[in-house]
């Protein structure tokens, strides 16, 4: 049943993958930019002053902090006013283990969006929009950061700031789990969303597809990545993805057992760690993926 399902998916992801072309584009990642974002997708899992050191050191402000009663969810926002720039930073689960046990992994319709989301982080990602929505405003630029699960819903609150004609400059996540499918990711294919990643981090790789879905082998439902993915490489060399050759990378995840090394990944220090390495100067280079129709990848 196992290989079955894998050759199913095999097959449906080759046909997503000539259905659904993306590129890169040549403009190199902005390592500064990406570390500092990264210290706040840091702190987040940390206390006020920590939170308000950081946010001083990069010209922001503090406006508020807050959790989502019932999930293990922080966001703060701050603000710029002399460029008129907020910032949403979200921090997922403590526990990178259980970030999928404590959510719903189904794809289910959300009406405001006309896509597909996955239900825990689109329930998640609701209860923060609904309490930072009354100290936004529609003049001002808005950045949207998270790390892990917080990533998740960083990505969809972007969604539904775009869709009440908020003003979203960009999207950067850490390790981010996939939140939608493929039809959703065409639709707000538009924003400008950033994902690093590490090699051996697996929570970027997942869902795979929609569980219920599995239900019925002729109707499977395939998780995408929307945007760039920028993919610390050791030293100072990077890779970038998008599109097809992003999701021939997550199928590795396919012929891998977890372990200790893919938690490291995970972690907000090892991010810094890599993004540090950049900074000074980083040298992208190819990334080559082959992917055969039964599963196999190198």
């Amino acid at each position: 049943m196992i290989q079955i399902i894998k050759k199913l998916m095999a097959a449906m992801l080759l046909t997503a993958l000539v259905a659904f072309h993306a590129h890169a584009e040549d403009a190199a990642p902005d390592f500064t930019q990406l570390l500092a974002f990264g210290r706040l997708a840091n702190v987040a899992y940390l206390d006020e002053d920590a939170i308000n050191k950081e946010l001083k050191l990069q010209d922001f402000q503090l406006v508020k902090r807050a959790n989502v009663p019932g999930y293990a969810v922080t966001w703060f926002l701050a603000v710029n006013e002399a460029e008129k720039t907020q910032l949403i930073v979200v921090r997922g689960t403590d526990n990178a283990e259980n970030a999928f046990v404590d959510v719903a992994l189904q794809l289910m319709p959300d009406e405001k969006l006309g896509i597909k989301l996955h239900q825990g982080f689109m329930q998640s990602a609701s209860n923060v929009y609904q309490q930072v929505l009354p100290l936004l405003h529609k003049d001002y630029q808005i950045i949207t950061i998270g790390h892990s699960l917080g990533g998740a819903i960083a990505n969809i609150l972007a969604m539904y700031l775009d869709v009440d004609k908020y003003n979203v400059e960009k999207v950067v996540t850490y390790g981010q789990p996939k939140v939608t499918n493929v039809s959703g990711t065409r639709k707000y294919a538009h924003l400008d969303v950033t994902r690093v990643v590490t090699p051996k981090d697996v929570v970027p790789l997942v869902p795979p597809l929609d569980p219920v879905s599995m239900m019925n082998m002729m109707s499977l439902d395939l998780y995408w990545h929307q945007g760039k993915e920028i993919l610390l490489l050791d030293t100072n060399e990077y890779a970038v993805l998008e599109g097809r050759k992003s999701m021939m990378r997550a199928a590795r995840f396919m012929e891998t057992v977890p372990d200790e090394k893919n938690v490291q990944h995970h972690m907000m220090s090892e991010y810094l760690r890599r993004l540090g390495n950049k900074a000074a100067g980083a040298k992208q280079v190819p990334y080559n993926t082959e992917f055969n129709l039964f599963g196999s990848s190198r």
